[in-house]
């Protein structure tokens, strides 16, 4: 297993962006890759994901994941050779044991830390969450109903959503199960990572995004500035009503217990 390791090239610096669907995590990556010094942080290794990143990059995707891991950190690294990754809680597990069964990163005695670390020399982690929940399933509810989770060209919604309580409380219980899995990921790990406030990220965009740099130890050029968001916010007046119907409904139920 060594002898592989070693013949693998990987760039010098790589740092994973921690998420769970809603939390801001789109906003945040677009707004590191836009400094072009930051990689190009993408889900490249959702399952479902992988043959399309592969055939973007010109990459053989014949089911060598090892090959998949080494070829994608190299074609995705930016000039100051940083690579960076998006990774959801929900496939966390899924990552874990695809790099394992490889037998090239670690085996079944290796702990999960030490199995990225040599997947991604110089690991480091950053968790992007949401304080208002009740916002993020919201807006998970309305991305299930409309499979539009981001503003983008040539991209838009299918279909009107509409209020349906039940399926923003099933949004709610998700959501706070999957922060619980990266909850339980870093204390297992004993890694603390940098947290990034989706709320925080909004208000103060450019000064988030420099300490999320900073974190990193990502230097920009001296001159350089980092424009205005390109990922849209979807909150409207909508979101609003639905909020503020929810927490009507909510409250009505509760006093009838």
């Amino acid at each position: 297993m060594g002898g592989l390791f070693h013949n693998l090239r990987h760039p010098r610096h790589c740092y994973a962006i921690c998420a769970v669907p809603r939390s801001g995590s789109n906003l945040l990556t677009d707004g590191l890759h836009a400094t072009r010094r930051a990689g190009r942080p993408k889900q490249f290794f959702l399952r479902a994901s992988v043959a399309h990143f592969a055939a973007l990059h010109r990459l053989n995707s014949s089911g060598d994941f090892a090959a998949y891991v080494r070829d994608i950190t190299r074609a995705t690294a930016t000039s100051n050779e940083i690579f960076g990754f998006k990774l959801m809680s929900w496939y966390l597990d899924d990552f874990l044991t695809r790099l394992r069964e490889t037998r090239v990163f670690g085996d079944a005695a290796t702990s999960d830390l030490d199995l990225l670390c040599n997947a991604f020399p110089r690991l480091q982690f950053v968790h992007i969450f949401r304080r208002n929940k009740l916002r993020q399933a919201l807006s998970k509810a309305r991305a299930v109903q409309t499979n539009f989770w981001k503003v983008q060209e040539g991209k838009s919604a299918q279909g009107e959503p509409q209020f349906n309580a039940n399926l923003i409380e099933q949004c709610l219980t998700e959501s706070e199960e999957q922060e619980k899995i990266w909850d339980r990921f870093f204390e297992q790990i004993g890694i603390e990572p940098f947290r990034v406030e989706y709320e925080k990220l909004c208000s103060d965009y450019e000064g988030t995004i420099r300490g999320v740099l900073d974190f990193l130890k990502i230097s920009l050029p001296r001159r350089a500035r980092i424009g205005a968001p390109v990922t849209i916010k979807q909150s409207d007046e909508s979101s609003h009503a639905w909020e503020e119907r929810f927490l009507k409904e909510r409250s009505s139920e509760l006093a009838q217990i």
